[in-house]
């Protein structure tokens, strides 16, 4: 029997134009997950039911997220959208963009933690 998809195509073709728009945060972090350089996949702007995570590891169920200071003004909706994709399985992590511009070496080191507790 055919698995049932992860997400309308709507949302895929949504996924798809993000992944030609990064920020200069998501292309700076993106830069340095890709091709498994932290020992696991990352996928980047990978669509989840209704919602498009900015980096997921499939394997280990881990999502990275991006905030911008759009964020501030839209915390039920992140909450709602982390407890829908906490009900999944996978466990979300939030950096804000300075952080990954400025302090990438924390930024690693807590999705590394964050990996290991995975496991």
């Amino acid at each position: 029997m055919p698995r049932p998809p992860r997400s309308n195509p709507k949302t895929r073709t949504r996924a798809i134009e993000l992944r030609k728009e990064l920020t200069p945060a998501e292309r700076k972090l993106w830069a340095v997950i890709r091709n498994g350089q932290l020992g696991v996949n990352f996928r980047r702007q990978h669509a989840i039911g209704i919602y498009i995570p900015d980096f997921v590891c499939v394997e280990k169920k881990l999502i990275i997220e991006l905030d911008g200071s759009q964020h501030l003004e839209q915390k039920e909706y992140d909450e709602k959208r982390t407890k829908f994709l906490n009900s999944l399985g996978y466990k979300v992590i939030r950096f804000w963009n300075h952080d990954v511009m400025n302090n990438m070496d924390g930024v690693i080191l807590t999705m590394l933690q964050a990996l290991d507790e995975k496991l």
